[in-house]
């Protein structure tokens, strides 16, 4: 079935940010991948072809566009050529709506034209060693002393968090109020007491940069806490959760349809016994099947983003297609390696690297689990 997503206009956007990755990022990822992370003065150049915060206001420096089709263009094009170190599906898809949405004035005029130049990264710290999906059970704890907040506690598996400039924390300002205790802070770079710890050594993603970051007393201006008031973080998160998991549903379906492509055109090239692999009817069926889950899934998909774009995208409809995509991206993957034989486990091919790049998808962003346990409960049980 054609697509019909995206108009003239997500098309010629798409030809400007495959170029710029074509000739800023393609050529270096593999070294990036070596040094653990991507260089600032990637982001910036980014900036500069208008990569970041289209929903941000023209005074700031944005496009004033609200239109996830224009994240969906860039995260394609990144998961097409398989710059996984790239974060900028988290500044634009996950951290854009809490600078746009939850900042004053004051707060927009300091944060967000950094936000969209690329000069200030951001990242948000959720995770803790103790506490991943159960928000409610994080133990990082923000006291209010006068016109400051004294943050302590600790983070983990935090993406962009070395390169990060503006890093919104979750802490408990209330730890008795129970979800109604819970508040977001904008902890910026060089704040005494902040600190960061290792960049994380992953499976995959090597070039992501993932990283520990630690609070020590750290005295946080009251101006940096977003939101009119204390104690509505769980439910700023909450409110903000299906256009992340939206992001990585985006990510899914690209990088199952990206290997599927590749996989289909090695089975025609690659030969066995004489002739192609794929003449061979188990070749044909195994790509037949993988083909039409990811027609099915990318229609999915496609209308969860007509449905965000109408402020429609239910928290329910959002799981649904974070769990099924992510797990069809790995299931697909895994079968594409197969296809590809001893080949297929060696690093210099493509299905290599995504196999082992795909593997996180069904645990950041909410677990498969977790996605599942929501749905159960839309039931009404």
């Amino acid at each position: 079935m054609q697509r019909d997503l995206f108009e003239e206009e997500h098309q010629l956007f798409r030809e400007t940010v495959r170029e710029f990755l074509a000739r800023e990022v393609a050529p270096h990822h593999d070294r990036w991948e070596k040094d653990g992370i991507v260089p600032r003065e990637v982001w910036k150049k980014a900036g500069e072809i208008g990569m970041f915060g289209f929903g941000v206001p023209e005074e700031y420096g944005g496009a004033g566009i609200t239109d996830f089709r224009y994240n969906a263009v860039i995260v394609e094009e990144v998961i097409r050529i398989g710059a996984s170190g790239l974060g900028y599906s988290l500044h634009n898809d996950v951290m854009a709506p809490y600078f746009v949405d939850l900042t004053d004035d004051e707060q927009k005029a300091r944060w967000l034209p950094g936000f969209v130049s690329g000069e200030l990264i951001t990242a948000i710290g959720m995770t803790e060693p103790g506490a991943g999906s159960d928000l409610q059970g994080i133990r990082t704890t923000a006291v209010r002393e006068g016109d400051h907040y004294v943050l302590n506690g600790q983070k983990t598996f935090i993406t962009n968090g070395i390169n990060s400039d503006l890093v919104v924390v979750v802490a408990k300002t209330d730890p008795a109020a129970g979800a109604r205790g819970t508040s977001l802070l904008v902890v910026e770079r060089g704040m005494e007491g902040f600190s960061r710890g290792r960049n994380l050594e992953k499976i995959g993603m090597h070039a992501q940069d993932t990283a520990e970051l630690f609070f020590d007393n750290v005295r946080v201006p009251a101006a940096n806490l977003l939101g009119a008031a204390e104690g509505q973080g769980f439910f700023q998160l909450m409110g903000n959760l299906p256009q992340e998991r939206l992001s990585i549903a985006v990510m899914a379906v690209a990088a199952a349809e990206t290997v599927l492509q590749a996989t289909i055109e090695y089975c025609k090239s690659r030969k066995a016994f004489g002739r192609s692999i794929g003449s061979f009817q188990n070749t044909r069926f195994v790509l037949a099947e993988l083909d039409t889950e990811v027609e099915i899934a990318r229609h999915y998909v496609d209308k969860c983003i007509r449905a965000l774009n109408a402020k429609e995208l239910t928290v329910v409809d959002a799981a649904k297609a974070k769990w099924w995509t992510t797990e069809l991206q790995t299931k697909v993957i895994d079968r594409c390696l197969q296809l590809h034989g001893g080949y297929g486990y060696m690093m210099e091919y493509p299905v290599a690297k995504a196999w082992v790049d795909s593997r996180v998808q069904t645990i950041y962003g909410g677990t498969t689990e977790i996605m599942k346990e929501i749905i159960g409960r839309s039931f009404g049980f």
